[in-house]
């Protein structure tokens, strides 16, 4: 689920005037504060015949059999769903053959809410695990359909954004949780990203608005996937960010200094 290997981390800073990196008021580590953050998430299931699907998670349609082999998902992954019974699904998806995520689907009786228990795995293998509740907003039955989560996430973990200077001018966005780093200059051009759960092809760009707001494009292959406001606030204790993944409402991310 690229929604949360995951686009909604991909994060960016602003570089004050000529200053060097080193001084911008953006360094530092930065945690989110839920209870004061919008947070949406999006996933399609479409049938495409007999045991095949079309998965929309975030990254664009992947689409494989429903039998618990690998096969090729966006950003040189693989992806594999497993059905363990009529209203259970397993997700898993790897990267060079090391698991990025494992997510366990669950169906109401009623068919109009999908539970999901989702663990991102770390490059040193840290889980961290997040549960969401999705409500049926297209489809019938069974897991084809679009499904929504609206503030429904419950961490058991802090999530944590560490900010660096990257190439003296520039800054470099760390997430270690989801293993993505996001490299950005304030130039307009596209600068390789990184991290272990990285895409092939992630790259980011940068543009300063204003002294306090900039804004970031987040690519993979070329092909924008997010598009990212964000805000520092007058005391430099809080960064805003709206965040926009293809969908009509964006994710308010609230981030409070540590």
């Amino acid at each position: 689920m690229l929604h949360r290997i995951s686009y909604f981390v991909l994060f960016a800073s602003l570089i004050a005037g000529v200053a060097s990196a080193a001084n911008d008021p953006f360094v530092g580590e930065w945690k989110l504060n839920p209870s004061k953050s919008t947070l949406i998430d999006v996933m399609k299931v479409e049938s495409a015949g007999g045991n095949k699907y079309v998965f929309d998670l975030g990254g664009g349609p992947e689409t494989l059999m429903v039998d618990g082999t690998d096969q090729p998902g966006v950003g040189g992954t693989m992806l594999s769903v497993t059905a363990e019974g009529a209203d259970s699904w397993k997700v898993v998806r790897k990267k060079e053959g090391r698991m990025l995520l494992t997510a366990n689907w669950t169906l109401s009786k009623d068919g109009k809410t999908l539970s999901d228990a989702f663990t991102a795995i770390g490059a040193d293998g840290t889980r961290s695990t997040t549960n969401y509740v999705y409500q049926r907003t297209a489809g019938t039955s069974g897991f084809a359909g679009t499904w929504e989560s609206r503030n429904s996430a419950t961490m058991n973990f802090a999530f944590v954004l560490k900010v660096e200077p990257y190439e003296g001018d520039g800054l470099s966005i760390i997430d270690s949780t989801d293993g993505l780093t996001m490299n950005v200059k304030f130039d307009g051009k596209n600068y390789p990203g990184g991290g272990s759960n990285a895409p092939k092809g992630f790259t980011g760009s940068a543009r300063r608005v204003d002294q306090d707001t900039m804004e970031i494009t987040g690519k993979v292959n070329g092909k924008t996937g997010l598009t990212q406001l964000m805000t520092l606030s007058s005391d430099l204790k809080t960064l805003t960010m709206t965040q926009r993944i293809g969908r009509r409402e964006p994710n308010i991310l609230v981030l409070e200094r540590k």
